[in-house]
C-alpha cells in the first residue's frame, strides 16, 4: 500500500472532534492549524508546552491531562498521533484502523494512514502540497504556489478582484523586500496607482502593463496645492470604476498625510481602505542596529516633523516640553533644520554631548549612519554632507547602540 500515491481531500473538520494526541513541539505546530479550520481539537498528553497551555487557558482547545486511553478515539473524525513513545503512536494508529478513522503519524509517516501537508493560503484559495514524505520540499513548493497568489503572478487579471475604490498603501522605509504582504498584493491588483517618490520605486517596474501610473511627485504647483490634486485624481479615478492605490513611502498616517485622502474619499462616496507600512521612524533605526527603546535606558520615545524650525509660528512641536523629557526623539524630515533643533533642545535642557545617529537612504544600498552629538551636530552634518531623507535619532539608546564612539 506505501507504493501508492496519497489521494488529497479536502477535510471539513469544523465543529468536529480531531484528537491530538501527545503536547510537545510537533502538536503545537498542528494544533493551531485545526483551530484554524474550526475543529474540536482535544489534545490527550500528561504535559503540554506552554504554547498549547496558553490555547487551553483561552478556551480554544480542550486538554485531558493523562496518558492516551483507547476509548479517546471513539467519536474522533481524525486523529495525529504525536508522542515521543513509539509503541504509544502504534497502538493509536492500530486503534484508528479498527475505527476506520484517518491517522497521522508524526514519528513514522509510512505507518498512518493520513500524511499532514504543507498548508498555505490565500485569497480564499487553500493550497495543500504533499511531497512523498518530504517535508521540506512540500513546503518550498507550498510557499512559491502562494507568494504567486499573493503577488498576481499565478492569477490572471481577470481572476483578480478589482473593485472600485481606493485603497492607501504604505510601502514601507524604502527597501521593496519590507512592504507588506497585503501592499504588494493591492498594487499588482490595481487599475491604477499614485504613487510618491519615496515609495519603493523598484515594485514600480512589476506592475502589469496595463495599469495606469500617476508620479504624484511631479505634479505642478505648491505642496498644499499638490496634495488638493492629489485627492482629486483620486477621487476620480476611483469615481470612475477604477481600483486606485495611493502608493507612498513609510505608513500612511505617520507624516503621510494619509488622512486628508481618506477625508476626500468619504466626503465624495468613494470606498476607502487602509494597508499599514513599517514606518520609517522605528524600521530605520532599528534596520541601523539603534533601538529607539532599551530597558533601562529609556523608557519614551517622540517622533516630531523637523520641517519647520522650532521658532517657526506654524510649528505645533513643543520643543520646551520635548527638552524636559528624558527619551529618545525621533526627528523626520528635519535635516535643513536638525542646526536649530538640537540647540532649541540644549537650550531646554538637554546636554550638549547626547549621542545622536543620523541615518541616511535608510533601508537602501547608500544606507549610512552619521554620529554627532546635540553640541556638534550642526558641524557633523557639513562633514559628512547629509542630504536628504535622513532620520535623525537623539538619546542615549545611540549610545547603547555606538558604545565605542560616546
Amino acid at each position: 500500500m506505501s507504493d501508492f500515491p496519497p489521494y488529497p481531500s479536502g477535510l471539513r473538520l469544523g465543529g468536529r472532534r480531531v484528537l491530538v494526541v501527545g503536547g510537545g513541539h510537533v502538536a503545537q505546530r498542528r494544533v493551531p492549524q485545526l483551530i484554524a479550520v474550526g475543529a474540536d481539537v482535544h489534545v490527550v498528553s500528561p504535559v503540554v508546552t506552554p504554547a498549547i497551555e496558553g490555547l487551553v487557558g483561552s478556551d480554544e482547545i480542550t486538554w485531558h491531562e493523562r496518558g492516551f486511553q483507547d476509548a479517546d478515539v471513539e467519536g474522533a473524525w481524525y486523529v495525529i498521533a504525536v508522542t515521543d513513545d513509539r509503541a504509544v503512536n502504534d497502538h493509536v494508529s492500530a486503534l484508528c484502523e479498527e475505527h476506520r478513522v484517518f491517522c497521522v503519524r508524526s514519528d513514522d509517516a509510512t505507518l498512518g494512514t493520513a500524511w499532514t501537508p504543507a498548508i498555505g493560503r490565500e485569497a480564499g484559495i487553500t493550497v495543500a502540497v504533499v511531497g512523498n514524505r518530504d517535508p521540506r520540499r512540500s513546503a518550498l513548493v507550498r510557499d512559491e504556489i502562494v507568494a504567486g497568489l499573493r503577488d498576481g503572478t499565478i492569477a490572471a487579471p481577470h481572476h483578480r478582484d478589482r473593485a472600485a475604490g481606493v485603497v492607501l498603501v504604505g510601502g514601507g522605509p524604502g527597501d521593496p523586500d519590507l512592504i507588506s504582504i497585503a501592499g504588494r498584493k493591492a498594487l499588482m491588483e490595481a487599475d491604477v496607482v499614485v504613487a510618491d517618490r519615496l515609495a519603493p520605486r523598484e515594485l514600480l517596474g512589476e506592475l502589469p502593463s496595463d495599469v495606469e501610473l500617476i508620479d504624484v511627485a511631479k505634479l505642478p504647483r505648491g505642496r498644499s496645492a499638490m496634495q488638493e490634486e492629489i485627492n482629486r485624481v483620486i477621487v476620480e479615478r476611483a469615481l470612475a470604476g477604477k481600483r486606485v492605490v495611493r502608493f507612498k513611502g513609510g505608513d500612511n498616517f505617520v507624516f503621510g498625510r494619509g488622512y486628508e485622502e481618506v477625508i476626500a474619499c468619504r466626503e465624495a462616496g468613494v470606498p476607502v481602505t487602509v494597508i499599514p507600512g513599517l514606518t520609517s521612524p522605528v524600521s530605520v533605526p532599528g534596520i541601523a542596529g539603534i533601538p529607539v527603546t532599551h530597558r533601562g535606558v529609556t523608557h519614551e520615545f517622540t517622533v516630531v516633523s523637523g520641517h519647520l524650525p522650532p521658532e517657526h509660528p506654524e510649528s505645533l512641536v513643543d520643543y520646551e516640553a520635548l527638552a524636559r523629557m528624558q527619551g529618545t526623539v525621533v526627528v523626520m524630515m528635519g535635516v535643513e533644520n536638525a542646526p536649530r533643533i538640537a540647540e532649541a533642545l540644549v537650550a531646554g535642557g538637554r546636554d550638549a554631548d547626547l549621542p545622536v545617529a543620523v541615518i541616511c537612504d535608510g533601508t537602501m544600498p547608500t544606507q549610512r549612519t552619521v554620529l554627532a552629538t546635540l553640541g556638534n551636530l550642526a558641524e557633523r552634518l557639513v562633514q559628512e554632507s547629509v542630504k536628504p531623507p535622513a532620520i535623525i535619532v537623539i538619546g542615549d539608546v545611540v549610545r547603547v547602540a555606538h558604545p565605542d564612539a560616546f
